[in-house]
């Protein structure tokens, strides 16, 4: 191989890591492990490539029309129209969007984002992978790259957040569901250990708790967030010897899952169980039946997301904002109201 000629992706393929941990390695980045920084640093040595620091750093000071989007879940349509509004503002202002799936994967959302800040990104907008910590976006920060979290925070990360209120639209579903006369009502679907299914089982719980009934541990069914996630969790819930009557659910797609496994089980939603979603995706208004939800707007975030990120550029200050922005049940046929609602026996 001819040393003057030697690329990243040369470096990368003879390491066999990644294009972005050669990039990271070079910045001497805390992000890489010991062991990949030896690797990586063995073939640079043996291959005999120079790194122009001088051209990297012109390149990174370079004004750019480049955004970094990267969400963790680019399969639900909750996390598109995110996009769609995002875009909508970005083209707008004359920006190019960068957009990324990191598929729940911390490795590959560093891997994304090293990535895209060698392409010498304005900013980043980011619904954070699960277990996401301060530190992955350390870097960030101290680069003075403007960056917006969105639908999830990050605890302790010093850049501004855009997150729905969760545990209000929590609650109101709950008392909406208590006031069609239901006792028994689970919450399904969502991954236990993310902040954002805290605080929609809190608002979950202190509803119960406020209307004198009991939030049994067994009636929350932790799954994955999708359609199957929800088949699956409304299958366990029906298998309890005293079983729901109507549920929360983590989000839309869970909750048309629910509604598939309802059928599947010879009940209609709406009439026989009554089902509440989180979100208020474009789907929900045509599904049958029509999804009552809670709205949080998904286009509407994307636009505030993306206008809180142009706001820090345009000022080329970096002051860590927190904003929560309300939400709003909309209540059509799948819970029930309306119509006379018909339990299930035990």
């Amino acid at each position: 191989m001819n040393k003057s000629r030697v690329t990243v992706v040369d470096i990368a393929r003879a390491a066999g890591v990644s294009k972005s941990t050669v990039s990271l390695v070079l910045q001497a980045s805390p992000l890489v492990n010991e062991a990949t920084r030896a690797k990586v640093n063995a073939v640079i040595r043996e291959l005999g490539y120079v790194y122009n620091r001088g051209a990297a750093n012109l390149r990174q000071s370079a004004s750019s029309r480049i955004i970094g989007i990267v969400v963790n879940d680019l399969t639900n349509s909750f996390f598109a129209e995110l996009a769609v509004g995002m875009d909508m503002v970005m083209q707008s202002a004359g920006y190019v969007q960068f957009l990324s799936n990191s598929a729940e994967s911390v490795d590959r959302q560093r891997e994304v984002i090293a990535s895209m800040r060698e392409h010498g990104i304005s900013g980043l907008i980011l619904s954070p992978a699960r277990g996401t910590e301060a530190a992955d976006l350390k870097p960030l920060a101290a680069s003075g790259i403007p960056v917006v979290a969105v639908v999830r925070n990050v605890t302790g990360a010093k850049i501004s957040s855009l997150l729905s209120d969760n545990y209000a639209g929590a609650k109101d579903a709950v008392r909406h569901l208590v006031s069609l006369g239901h006792s028994r009502i689970a919450f399904l679907g969502g991954i236990p250990n993310t902040t954002v299914f805290a605080e929609r089982v809190q608002g979950w719980r202190d509803a119960l708790a406020e209307a004198g009934l009991e939030a049994l541990d067994a009636l929350v069914i932790g799954t994955t967030a999708s359609r199957a996630g929800g088949v699956a969790a409304i299958e366990r819930a029906l298998l309890l010897a005293n079983r729901p009557t109507a549920a929360l659910c983590f989000n839309d797609a869970a909750a048309f899952g629910v509604c598939d496994g309802l059928r599947a089980a010879g009940k209609e939603p709406g009439r026989d169980f009554a089902v509440v979603g989180f979100d208020d995706v474009i789907e929900a208004e045509t599904a049958v039946p029509a999804l009552t939800t809670v709205s949080v707007d998904p286009q509407g975030m994307g636009r505030r997301a993306a206008q809180l990120l142009l706001k820090q550029i345009n000022t080329g200050r970096v002051e860590p904002e927190a904003i929560v922005s309300s939400v709003r049940l909309v209540v059509r046929q799948s819970c029930g109201a309306g119509q006379k609602t018909r339990r299930m026996t035990a």
